[in-house]
């Protein structure tokens, strides 16, 4: 990365007390499992994959971003837990039309007008809350998949904004956030 840029995404945060129970849950996932990498971001559903930009032009992204809030808000809903073997758990959410026409939107809107492609999901949009990843050893994945495999996690909540995060060298940080206006 270049010394003037910095690292940004686009996700949507689930409020408290949601934010709070992913929280204890990527917390035992540490404590169990050996597995912290989640724990450097809040909980979230990734919109956008990273992208680096130019710091200098920080408030330009903000405001690109800020036209980008003419939405209705809608609903979305969570459904136990799911895996991407043999590394990642997650938290599912119910299949939401809303949530992904408003990811299709945003991902076009940021490829034309802010020249950022989402590279990664270029193999289909696949939302999801992870609670453990990269550090998850093969051994404690299929252990704690035994665990969760079919735990509950029945929660809901209005999509009615969304975030920047900003990682500051060690953990990404909820930076700003972006209200629907409609």
């Amino acid at each position: 990365m270049k010394p003037a840029e910095s690292r940004y995404f686009l996700a949507i945060i689930p409020p408290d007390p949601i934010q709070l129970e992913v929280q204890k849950i990527k917390e035992q996932f540490c404590k169990e499992y050996n597995s912290k990498g989640a724990l450097r971001s809040p909980a979230h559903i990734t919109l956008h994959m990273p992208f680096q930009w130019k710091e200098k032009k920080e408030d330009k992204l903000i405001s690109l971003l800020a036209q980008t809030t003419k939405e209705e808000k809608f609903n979305l809903r969570f459904d136990g837990f799911g895996a991407f073997p043999p590394r990642t758990i997650f938290i599912k959410n119910k299949m939401s039309q809303d949530l992904m026409d408003f990811q299709e939107r945003l991902a076009r809107y940021a490829k034309r007008n802010m020249n950022l492609f989402n590279a990664t999901h270029n193999r289909g949009y696949h939302p999801h809350m992870t609670v453990a990843f990269r550090d998850l050893k093969q051994d404690k994945f299929f252990e704690a998949w035994a665990e969760f495999d079919h735990k509950p996690f029945d929660h809901e909540f209005d999509v009615n904004s969304f975030w920047l995060l900003k990682h500051d060298g060690k953990r990404w940080n909820a930076y700003q956030e972006f209200q629907f206006s409609e």
